[in-house]
């Protein structure tokens, strides 16, 4: 494919204003809707020769998240896009204001692999609503669902419009020479960077939907048995792939021995007696993966995993006790089925460890005392988090999700979505029927004037 050529008659197809028109955008997201619900026994297929991951896995966090930013898009499509009035200045009296939401243009989405039907299909959602047109590059380490993305987009849409353009690490690199109009990424720090020095070329705005090392504090007075069940099910959901998976345990000590046992008991009642042999515990993603997190497990003190099986991409749901906060394991996001337990004592002790790391991309916390939960929150900066229970802000698409520092730029979710991928528009309208000559020269005698007229502002 010529990928000059294509991201040129995208171009040109923008400028035509078709993707202005809201019934455009309607008829474009119904038609994606419709083709997703005839495939969607294939999406759940892919996914599952991808890694293994179950049908109940793919429903619940690819497929239903999709349908439901689907149905919101293209419900809101026209409240979203409306002109919203702002009160005038009282400097540009007689005037209205208004804030319009126009298109950027052209855009790239780059997807990751841990989540990759969801995480490159919503945020296209929001970018057609708002009109943009696109092209889609999944990530190649998925190449089933990859394939079927592809197939479903093309089934749809007039590749002017959207197009998926497939391959590895030279693909990328060849799209990131481009000049676009607005960039999209999810995926690790490290490329990350890369995305924005590339956009950094052409000025061009970037989301960065990254990742980091999220801890989870679970104090003195939290819900034990509860807080285990919640934290098992957040961390080896899809095999502890996920960006905002709890990365580490932060237990008080007076009740780690509890909460050990706790969800030991809890990763047995998921998947069994051996995980390996469960339908609904997933695999790493490739080989890659899974010799990175394999060096993880050397030399540490495991209290219950650390089988694996190379073969099948296979490590089992594993406890680390108290690692070293130089080990492998405590370096950098762990990104697989993987929990370190490390205990403390004083809040202090707390500050020590998490101000180790940057800015995560999640926050947990186990309590029941409202005050030292809401002192957490304040107290330190990361993307969005959970009181109680893991991940399940993300599933709010009232809440902005996105990170902070080096865990990401920007953020989407429902209309956030919308509004990441449009250009607000501050536009002033003055009425004829009276111009105030305060600001036209000459000036003398008029400074009285303008100072009492810029404190009403």
């Amino acid at each position: 494919m010529d990928i000059q050529k294509l991201v040129s008659a995208q171009k040109h197809f923008f400028a035509s204003q078709q993707t202005k028109d809201i019934s455009f955008r309607k008829n474009a997201l119904r038609k994606l809707q419709s083709e997703l619900f005839k495939r969607e026994a294939d999406i759940v297929q892919a996914l599952y020769n991808d890694f293994k991951k179950s049908e109940y896995e793919a429903i619940m966090t690819e497929t239903s998240i999709v349908y439901s930013e689907l149905k919101m898009a293209i419900k809101n499509i026209e409240k979203w896009n409306k002109p919203k009035k702002v009160l005038p200045s009282i400097l540009n009296f007689p005037s209205s204001a208004k804030i319009y939401s126009e298109p950027y243009g052209t855009v790239l989405i780059i997807a990751p692999w841990n989540y990759p039907f969801q995480l490159a299909i919503s945020p296209l959602i929001g970018a057609i609503a708002a009109g943009n047109t696109i092209v889609l590059k999944p990530s190649e380490l998925t190449p089933h669902t990859s394939t079927i993305v592809r197939e479903i987009i093309e089934a749809v849409f007039d590749e002017r419009h959207v197009a998926v353009i497939e391959g590895g690490v030279p693909v990328a690199q060849e799209l990131l020479t481009l000049r676009w109009d607005y960039i999209f990424f999810t995926g690790s720090v490290n490329v990350g960077r890369i995305v924005a020095k590339a956009a950094a070329e052409f000025i061009t705005p970037v989301t960065l939907e990254l990742g980091g090392k999220s801890p989870c504090v679970v104090d003195d007075s939290a819900s034990i048995k509860l807080a285990a069940k919640r934290i098992a099910w957040g961390k080896f959901i899809n095999g502890g792939q996920t960006c905002i998976a709890p990365d580490y345990i932060l237990i008080h000590k007076s009740q780690k021995d509890a909460f050990v046992e706790a969800i030991k008991e809890e990763i047995t009642l998921a998947y069994g007696d051996d995980p390996e042999q469960s339908s609904d515990f997933p695999r790493i993603v490739n080989t890659r993966n899974f010799e990175r997190l394999a060096i993880m497990l050397e030399n540490e003190n495991i209290l219950i995993g650390g089988k694996t099986n190379k073969d099948d991409c296979y490590i089992a749901p594993t406890l680390i006790d108290e690692p070293s906060l130089d080990s492998e394991v405590m370096k950098g996001e762990i990104f697989g089925p993987i929990l370190p337990i490390i205990s403390y004592e004083t809040e202090e002790d707390i500050a020590t460890i998490i101000g180790k790391y940057d800015k995560p991309l999640a926050f947990y916390i186990f309590s029941n005392k409202n005050r030292f939960a809401k002192k957490l929150i304040q107290q330190y900066s990361f993307g969005g988090g959970t009181i109680n229970d893991t991940t399940v802000h993300f599933a709010n698409h009232r809440l902005p999700f996105g990170g902070v520092g080096e865990s990401g730029i920007g953020g989407y979710h429902g209309k956030q979505t919308f509004d990441t991928f449009s250009h607000k528009k501050g536009i002033v309208s003055r009425g004829t029927w009276l111009d105030v000559p305060t600001r036209y020269a000459p000036y003398k005698g008029k400074l009285n004037q303008l100072k009492n007229l810029m404190k009403f502002g």
